[in-house]
């Protein structure tokens, strides 16, 4: 039998559970993006490479074994039953006070815009925003950056994000890890201010 990639992988047929082909492993079945998650970007056993990788299957969630499992989706919103399911219903209105370790102030958006446009647009775009996001925390991360850049990336647009690192790297020549992030982030507040988005996790 051929040996699927990760991306394709199938969940176990358990107890007459459905399978499904996994095509976006790095987007969250509720909506979140896995590529903007401070636990994708561990060095350790315990990084997580997306909501449908092996690591992420292995551990409870709600959603794994509604969608993945017993409905035979990959995302929530292809569900049939989605806008009666009262638990993604109030997860996504949690989202609009709360986050975990990764941001879901964005979740709403994120919803919309694969309902509307499919996921493998929205996985182009995420992409993109991976790949800044991983050359602010090459280039200006002072050890302690992680989770605020990983918020960063997922609120702002990507031309703010390009702006933003190509204003850093004029201001910031010459100088230590420290005050690097210090220029990255000013930068970042500056716009996240203007636009009253909120840098940070909320408990």
């Amino acid at each position: 039998m051929k040996k699927l990639k990760l991306a394709e992988r199938q969940t176990p047929k358990l107890g007459g559970f459905q399978q499904v082909k996994f095509s976006h492993v790095e987007v969250g079945i509720c909506g979140l993006s896995c590529r903007l998650c401070p636990a994708y970007y561990r060095e350790t056993k315990s990084r997580c490479g997306g909501c449908k990788s092996e690591f992420r299957m292995g551990a409870p969630c709600p959603f794994h074994n509604c969608a993945t499992k017993k409905k035979g989706v990959e995302f929530c919103g292809f569900c049939s039953e989605n806008s009666a399911c009262e638990k993604w219903i109030k997860h996504r209105e949690n989202s609009r006070e709360h986050d975990s370790i990764v941001c879901y102030q964005k979740l709403e958006d994120n919803v919309n815009f694969i309902m509307q446009r499919g996921m493998n647009r929205f996985e182009e775009q995420q992409q993109a925003k991976e790949n800044l996001l991983r050359q602010m925390l090459s280039e200006f991360n002072d050890g302690r950056s992680k989770t605020f850049y990983c918020v960063a990336a997922t609120m702002l647009e990507i031309d703010e994000l390009e702006l933003a690192l190509k204003q850093a790297r004029e201001k910031s020549m010459g100088l230590d890890p420290k005050q690097k992030a210090e220029v990255m982030h000013s930068l970042l507040d500056k716009v996240a201010e203007n636009k009253h988005y909120l840098l940070k996790l909320r408990k």
